[in-house]
């Protein structure tokens, strides 16, 4: 009982760290105005950076990759990187506790692409889970409403991307274990990947839509040690502090037991939104979240 007292307070340390995420991000663009692009390739960067001392100093042999997966490592970042910018403009359109919700209608598309790639078959639990999560899902984002499509159009399909892609690099995660590479190497290779493709995307940006000279954006804030102390501390805290204790909770609990604590972080965003950004959600919102969080918790049971 001792251990799994320590489990569940080190998961909920994770959860907590994870949902600072969103009002990092939301404090950034409406603070400083940074760029979506510049925002999330900073980040990633910081959590290569920080990943590559943390190895160094505790574990060098995981730099160790098989020749055979670097192609693999390739991709699983391009998915990180495009998950990751659509989850920085979905906080930039819907706000913290908004696009944290969105985000876990992951889950539910996850089950309906493993269906489809990994002919996974679906319990009759399953199959309410997942109705309930999209349903949930059409709610918390406002595409049943026909005015939100001509007020926030950008916000519902950020939204909606970001559950998708997050949903596309679970199975990656899933395919990476299943390769036997781990955990924390992936974790390393796929930012280091990501990173280099936000370099990328952060050029095409200012060349073909913004049209300004390439990365005249990426030193945004300037001297402003504010700044780059809050968008440091979203690189290491959240990221690389959650993952880390997540991960080590799940020597003392399940991981479905450690997952279903993981589903409380909308909450704990929606309660630093709405301190810190005065960020609030409305009742059609927040009766969506609870049928989409529902959904999650019966979806980790039926796993």
């Amino acid at each position: 009982m001792a251990q799994k007292s320590r489990g569940y307070m080190i998961a909920l340390i994770a959860t907590v760290l994870w949902s600072t995420t969103g009002p990092f991000i939301s404090y950034l663009s409406k603070t400083y105005s940074l760029p979506s692009l510049v925002l999330a390739f900073w980040r990633d960067l910081f959590v290569a950076i920080g990943m590559t001392a943390g190895l160094l100093i505790f574990s060098r042999s995981r730099f160790s990759l098989g020749r055979s997966h670097w192609g693999f490592l390739i991709l699983y970042g391009l998915t990180l990187a495009v998950f990751n910018s659509m989850w920085t403009f979905s906080v930039q359109f819907n706000g913290a506790a908004v696009a944290t919700v969105l985000a876990f209608s992951s889950p539910a598309m996850t089950a309906v692409l493993s269906r489809l790639v990994f002919r996974e078959t679906f319990s009759k639990v399953k199959i309410v889970s997942i109705a309930l999560s999209f349903v949930g899902t059409i709610l918390v984002s406002g595409a049943h409403d026909p005015a939100a499509w001509k007020l926030n159009p950008a916000g519902i399909v950020f939204g909606l991307l970001t559950g998708l892609f997050f949903a596309v690099y679970n199975l990656e995660g899933k395919a990476a274990a299943d390769r036997r590479i781990d955990s924390w190497t992936a974790l390393l290779y796929s930012f280091a990947s990501a990173t280099f493709f936000l370099f990328l995307f952060n050029i095409g940006n200012d060349l073909f839509i913004t049209q300004k000279p390439p990365l005249s954006d990426m030193l945004w804030l300037g001297n402003s040690m504010m700044g780059w102390g809050v968008l440091f501390f979203l690189g290491v805290a959240p990221t690389l502090g959650g993952f880390g204790l997540y991960t080590l909770s799940m020597r003392f609990l399940s991981p479905t037991a450690a997952n279903l604590i993981a589903t409380l972080e909308p909450v704990f965003t929606a309660i630093w939104a709405y301190l810190f950004l005065s960020e609030m959600m409305s009742g059609v919102q927040l009766g969506g979240s609870l049928l989409l969080l529902f959904g999650v918790i019966l979806l980790r049971f039926s796993d």
